[in-house]
């Protein structure tokens, strides 16, 4: 089995703003003036790291590739919150592929230690554009989901530098 930093090498890719590494793959061809139809990217997150919550205008399709089971961490436009195991294991409630809508707020991490990673395939439709981003502080999430303190305060940091 392949390491984190070999999949890292293989698949040429960088430091993701959210946390982790990613690398685009495809971009579909143009809709409406710039917005593509669709884009994907390879994403891997290493046991240890966090995809920080954030959120998209567009719906993404996620999709377990290799490594250990991703937890995604999802909260709906009414404030519901959701956890979702993406990989393969389906007697452990796990799934190959997860749909975030677009609007919902999320986030993710590796289940296990920080020898572990996850690798997954993101697909993005209308295609992804650093606009359409938007990354959340932890006390910008906490003054709307006081609710949801516990996954709030893991998986976002109090400033952001982007």
């Amino acid at each position: 089995m392949k390491s984190a930093e070999q999949w890292i090498q293989q698949l040429q890719l960088q430091a993701h703003p959210e946390g982790g590494h990613f690398k685009e793959n495809y971009r579909a061809l143009t809709m409406h003036g710039d917005r593509n139809i669709a884009t994907s990217i390879y994403f891997l997150l290493k046991g240890g790291e966090l995809s920080h919550l954030h959120r998209l205008t567009a719906d993404e399709m996620w999709y377990y590739h290799a490594g250990h089971a991703l937890k995604v961490t999802v909260i709906d436009q009414e404030g519901h919150l959701e956890e979702y195991c993406v990989g393969s294991d389906f007697e452990k409630g796990e799934v190959l592929q997860l749909l975030i809508p677009a609007g919902c707020i999320f986030g993710s991490e590796v289940l296990g230690d920080a020898k572990h990673f996850s690798l997954v395939g993101c697909m993005v439709s209308p295609g992804f554009d650093f606009r359409d981003f938007e990354l959340f502080s932890t006390s910008q999430l906490l003054a709307l989901y006081p609710q949801h303190e516990v996954q709030i305060k893991k998986l976002t940091k109090e400033k952001y530098l982007y």
